[in-house]
């Protein structure tokens, strides 16, 4: 008995040491966070001696235990017809609110969901209730695009399926079996989706043949760019929940089937090097000294090698392919997007990823509303439901909600 008594404390106390992370302290709700982070590492270290036990790939378990979680949180609707269909090979999830007296066309919105390009679903709870939300807050036909994931598939895969799928939606008499305005469409997306979105919007802008092209796109906490792993918000952030450097580095490698030997060179930016001549041309696209408000900035210096590896970039061309990497396209690219908002959390390796691409898009005349929160974390806006609810997920999808509503 005395035993118990004091393996008890000792596991608390090692519960506690485990859970607890120093957060800034304007980060709301920080122990429900600190307990969310505590149970995604646990998860992703299980999941990777996996992987070493070569029983299975640690981002098939993952997402399996993941979705497995996320489907008894889901919530239905009796207002919306929901139905899945392909599109040009691609499944999607579609959300229709019932038509109203008097209404002929609806605005419609393709959302690209998030997980680093490898975990998450259209069909998981967490996506399923935020498209739901926006349909019925919007009056409007959401189609959520199930792309294919890593490691099934790589980059450039995941850029296709969510172009072909926005593609066929936007053809005329799909638009009209759904009773969509053509004049009133939104692409949008978050985190890696944000990423997909902003790539399929630069595709779209330069297709001479499309007849319809979104009006708006909204990209949530998206990553633009693998050129520079130490902006400010990433030396700020770098320990962060839900989203460490070193974890948003492996998702690049995982999306590029690269090598994690490649990790520590990316993290010091050796493979943009001033001797790398294929990022010269780059560097002026992502200056973040000029890019990035003082406020931003903070005391943050640039960490720019002399001298680096330029055999990352030949073994992954993919790390300068604006494809995957919008925020390294050329202005005459950015000068067809269309009008722009991008949501940015200060407690979020990508926050200057958004706020760079906001800057470049309002220097190449886009009109961009660029919404900031100080409190937020990255991936909030998807937890909204018991056990994983958060003030700062509500705020912002709020926030994003309201200017969809105003502007499609």
């Amino acid at each position: 008995m005395r035993a118990a008594w004091l393996l008890l404390p000792a596991l608390a106390a090692l519960s506690a040491y485990y859970v607890y992370l120093p957060l800034p302290g304007t980060v709301s709700d920080p122990w429900k966070l600190m307990l969310l982070d505590a149970t995604f590492r646990a998860v992703q270290q299980t999941c990777h001696l996996i992987h070493y036990l070569r029983l299975s790939h640690h981002l098939i378990v993952l997402n399996y235990l993941i979705c497995t979680f996320d489907k008894l949180k889901s919530v239905s609707s009796e207002d919306l017809n929901i139905t899945d269909a392909v599109f040009d090979g691609v499944e999607v999830r579609i959300f229709e609110p019932p038509a109203k007296r008097d209404e002929r066309l609806k605005r419609s919105v393709v959302y690209i969901h998030g997980g680093g390009w490898a975990l998450a679903s259209a069909r998981t709870s967490l996506y399923h209730n935020l498209c739901r939300i926006m349909a019925e807050s919007l009056n409007a036909v959401v189609v959520s695009v199930e792309y294919r994931l890593v490691p099934e598939v790589c980059f450039p895969e995941q850029f296709h399926d969510a172009l072909r799928a926005t593609k066929h939606f936007l053809q005329p008499d799909v638009l009209a079996e759904y009773s969509v305005d053509p004049s009133r469409i939104a692409i949008s997306g978050d985190s890696a989706g944000g990423n997909l979105a902003a790539a399929v919007c630069q595709q779209l802008s330069k297709d001479e043949h499309l007849t319809v092209r979104p009006k708006l796109q909204a990209l949530i906490y998206p990553v633009l760019q693998a050129f520079d792993f130490n902006t400010p918000s990433y030396q700020q952030n770098m320990n962060m929940p839900v989203l460490p450097r070193y974890v948003m580095i492996n998702y690049w490698i995982d999306y590029f089937n690269g090598n994690y030997d490649l990790a520590h060179s990316l993290l010091i930016n050796n493979h943009t090097a001033l001797d790398v001549g294929e990022a010269l041309s780059f560097r002026g696209r992502l200056n973040w000294t000029s890019l990035l408000p003082s406020s931003f900035k903070k005391n943050y210096k640039p960490l720019i090698q002399t001298t680096g590896r330029a055999e990352i970039i030949q073994e992954i061309p993919a790390l300068l392919d604006v494809r995957a990497v919008p925020l390294l396209a050329d202005n005459e690219t950015l000068q067809l997007q269309p009008k722009t908002y991008i949501l940015t959390c200060e407690n979020d390796v990508l926050r200057d990823d958004g706020v760079m691409y906001a800057k470049r898009l309002e220097n190449a005349g886009v009109a961009v509303t660029l919404d900031h929160f100080d409190d937020c974390f990255h991936g909030c806006m998807i937890f909204t439901i018991w056990p994983t609810d958060f003030s700062a997920g509500v705020q912002t999808r709020n926030s994003y909600i309201k200017w969809l509503d105003e502007n499609l």
